[in-house]
């Protein structure tokens, strides 16, 4: 009888001890540190982490103390769902709750992002992707050299100038030329779809193709209060014959970024010179973004067929349908240009 009491009581001493020991661990949770933290870290979150393997490469870069008390604090805030792949800037030693906070916040993000500005023409494009990826340019052209593999339209004959659409990407660390590009034309056939661009452009009499070279001289050439009336004036002139005469498009096509061009450069003759050929000059002269595509889609009801930017600081642009009026604006901004040299 003694050694079974014995025995209850050595039991019943080991139940209270566990019991202790599992309420002791139970209120203490996960190892955390109490931040706010100091230095700096890079963490890379690569594309089909969860939440626990962003844990794991937060605890090992030092981040946070251990992968649970991000767990833990990534749990109790519905927008950690939102943490996606690319390269974090961080503080050593903060606190888990701190480590969603700040990878929730744009700014620890600023190094894995392209951001892509309408009006763009591709080699700008690559050149801030190169940048932003550290891809080399030619492996961009490289690329753009098969784009119809990537997710470019059929209708863009494998033109890649035009649909490198402007937007902001977020980067994994883990991009190649061609994955890169796939990006964009994937960002950019969401964008078709949203201004339904095919059935519109059919409406229209134009193929996509078409619309989006349109789109790219609406972009080049004026405000966005002003795009919808710009393209009326560029379909106004194609439906009566007349060259289109945009020194955007002329400029492109000498590869120069000139704002006036002279009476040389004018004359010179590529398939982008829309003073010495009629009609769309080649095709895209730049990446137009959704409000001037939308404009090409929607132009504006009006018998204009000439317009002039008079302020180059403020954008004013003036519309005319008669030579006369259209010569007076255009002395307008004759004398802007020599005003501001």
């Amino acid at each position: 009888m003694k050694h079974m009491r014995r025995r209850q009581v050595f039991i019943v001493s080991v139940l209270a001890v566990l019991a202790i020991l599992v309420a002791y661990f139970v209120t203490k949770g996960p190892s955390d540190y109490p931040g706010p933290g100091s230095g700096s870290a890079v963490v890379v979150v690569v594309r089909g982490d969860s939440i626990s393997g962003i844990g794991d490469a937060l605890t090992e870069a030092g981040v946070v103390a251990s992968s649970d008390a991000f767990i833990n604090a990534a749990n109790a805030d519905p927008k950690s769902k939102s943490i996606g792949p690319g390269k974090y800037s961080m503080l050593k030693q903060m606190s888990g709750a701190e480590a969603v906070a700040y990878m929730l916040d744009p700014k620890s993000r600023a190094q894995s992002r392209l951001v892509l500005p309408e009006g763009l023409r591709i080699d700008q494009s690559f050149e801030a992707a190169s940048k932003a990826t550290n891809i080399s340019m030619r492996d961009f052209n490289d690329a753009a050299n098969h784009a119809n593999q990537l997710g470019l339209p059929s209708y863009a004959n494998n033109q890649a100038e035009g649909f490198l659409f402007p937007a902001s990407y977020d980067l994994a660390g883990d991009e190649t030329a061609d994955k890169t590009l796939s990006m964009l034309f994937l960002r950019f056939n969401r964008a078709s779809e949203e201004l339904d661009l095919e059935s519109k452009s059919s409406a229209l009499g134009r193929t996509p193709f078409e619309v989006m070279t349109i789109a790219s001289l609406v972009q080049a050439e004026g405000n966005p209060t002003d795009y919808k009336k710009i393209a009326r004036v560029i379909y106004n002139r194609l439906a009566m014959g007349m060259p289109l005469q945009l020194d955007t498009s002329v400029a492109y096509g000498l590869g120069i970024t000139k704002v006036s061009l002279n009476a040389s450069e004018l004359q010179k003759d590529t398939p982008y010179n829309t003073y010495t050929r009629k009609g769309l000059p080649a095709g895209p002269i730049n990446s137009p973004g959704t409000a001037a595509i939308s404009a090409a889609l929607n132009p504006a009801q009006g018998p204009w067929v000439y317009f002039v930017t008079v302020n180059l600081e403020t954008g004013e642009t003036k519309f005319a349908k008669k030579y006369s009026k259209f010569l007076k604006a255009k002395a307008e901004l004759q004398a802007y240009l020599k005003n501001h040299g």
